[in-house]
């Protein structure tokens, strides 16, 4: 190491990366190179940086280990992320700051040159070791007999590795390897944003699933949320108040909290208020304008709508029922609940329940000019298909269904379909579906609930499954409303 790096700090060292790009450093990140700079001359060697979505974080982590390779080069820096794929985009970020930057200089020459890859590359040191100067593994990967004087978390904690107790479990497990991984008194750097209530990164135990201390214990945090308690952005030149308000009507209040203000919430604070639904009473209108069918709700065009059918064959009263829900969409995303079909089976009729339920869904595709409605093909619903079909054909109905599986749980696709727009007021909601069953659901539903929300599931569907408008074949029956268009094209073609 030449006696200039080892004057640099790593604030310097970002600034001066930043400023050969042509960049300024922004003041968020000056923010965090300090504190993790302060953090590293006091002796700490737990560190935890919270913040939120999209701060750059990684980038910075990425710098530090190129600052800590370049003051040691026989530093020995492991990167841990949920996916490899994540860990190897930071690696990768890392060896072109080695490649590039002037304070690296003594770095280049590949130490080995068969490791100098975008997951894993040597450095020119003195030293021989094993290991690898930089490298990148995902979460779940071998890192057996791997040795580190650093190790870099990032982001480890995702849907995918906290989306159950099972997993959260897994994840808590995986990382106490680490302790096996680091020299003693090595650096353990976490960084990330909190995916759960339930997080390894909370900073108070959660008692009622066995926590009597949170994962890091003995960590330095630093949290940094898009605005603090007076409203001002920790990143005004990219976070504007305008803009993290509307970030916060598109994505819905408990994503919001969690992700951009790292306020992890419990699954039992989610509610959804249907007094946050606009009710109209108006039916639809279908008129022909210019040989175009248009589809209006009281004066207000509609360009697409979505249906979703929850079949069961249980009573209603004591388990699932079958329900169906049918969701308008006009030019400004705006979705028009219009209908919630709670279906009743005549156990005295001759005819079987699936053919009961299949006409009357045909006639509710008919009676609204819906284009299609989407089985969820999860148990019963595996052989309706064929028997709606059967059903459409003899009523006549141009319209078709489409098989589709869940593999959410019904608690996360209920909130993540209708948080967000309810909180933004882009649902309204026809008179009729206040008569139904679906406002009581709505009051009462919280993720855990084991209760009715047979309707909830329905309508979250409907929104979720929300089309792509794309130019579709004219039907011999029936009329497109949506403001699509056929044409003919005349060809010459000889065979």
């Amino acid at each position: 190491m030449s006696p200039a790096v080892s004057r640099i700090s790593f604030p310097e060292f970002v600034m001066l990366w930043q400023r050969w790009q042509g960049q300024a450093t922004p003041a968020l990140h000056r923010r965090m190179a300090r504190w993790i700079a302060s953090r590293l001359d006091n002796g700490e060697n737990r560190l935890l940086l919270l913040a939120f979505r999209n701060s750059g974080k990684s980038t910075l982590l990425g710098l530090l280990a190129a600052w800590l390779l370049a003051r040691d080069p026989d530093h020995r820096v492991l990167v841990l992320a949920a996916e490899h794929a994540l860990a190897a985009k930071l690696t990768r970020f890392a060896r072109r700051v080695v490649e590039r930057h002037p304070l690296c200089v003594h770095l280049r020459g590949k130490g080995d040159a068969t490791s100098w890859s975008d997951d894993s590359f040597t450095v020119r040191r003195k030293g021989t070791w094993r290991d690898p100067s930089l490298l990148a593994r995902g979460i779940g990967g071998n890192i057996t007999g791997t040795h580190a004087d650093t190790v870099i978390c990032d982001d480890v904690e995702v849907p995918n590795t906290c989306g159950t107790a099972a997993r959260r479990d897994w994840l808590r497990e995986r990382l106490r390897e680490v302790e096996h991984i680091l020299t003693p008194g090595g650096l353990q750097v976490f960084a990330g944003t909190p995916q759960t209530y339930y997080s390894i990164y909370a900073d108070r135990p959660r008692e009622e699933a066995g926590e009597d201390t949170v994962f890091l214990s003995g960590f330095d945090r630093c949290v940094i949320p898009v605005i603090d308690s007076e409203n001002v952005s920790a990143w005004p030149e990219r976070f504007p108040l305008a803009e993290v308000e509307a970030m916060r009507r598109r994505v819905g209040p408990s994503v919001f909290a969690s992700q951009m203000l790292l306020q992890p919430q419990r699954p039992e604070a989610a509610r959804l208020d249907p007094a946050a639904m606009e009710r109209y009473d108006d039916e639809i209108d279908l008129v022909e304008r210019n040989r175009r069918p248009e589809l209006s709700i009281g004066g207000v065009r509609m360009v697409a709508a979505s249906t979703w059918w929850d079949p069961a064959f249980g009573n209603p009263r004591k388990g699932d029922g079958s329900t169906v829900a049918a969701v308008f969409i006009d030019g400004e995303g705006r979705y028009w609940l219009h209908r919630v079909l709670y279906m009743k089976i005549d156990p005295a009729s001759s005819v079987d329940p699936a053919t009961q339920q299949c006409r009357q869904v045909a006639r509710l595709l008919a009676e609204l000019h819906l284009p299609s409605v989407t089985l969820e093909s999860n148990g019963i619903g595996a052989f309706l298909p064929g028997i709606l079909r059967r059903e459409l054909a003899r009523q006549g109905v141009a319209a078709s269904g489409v098989s589709a599986s869940s593999r959410e749980s019904k608690g996360q696709r209920i909130l993540a379909a209708l948080e967000a727009p309810m909180a933004a007021d882009m649902v309204r909601a026809h008179g009729s579906v206040w008569r139904t069953p679906l406002i009581g659901e709505l009051r009462e539903w919280h993720p855990a609930s084991r209760g009715h929300d047979d309707g909830l599931d329905a309508v979250a569907g409907a929104i979720a499954a929300t089309p792509v408008r794309l130019p579709v074949v004219h039907r011999a029956t029936g009329r497109d409303w949506r403001g699509t268009r056929t044409a003919k094209a005349v060809t010459d073609f000889s065979i």
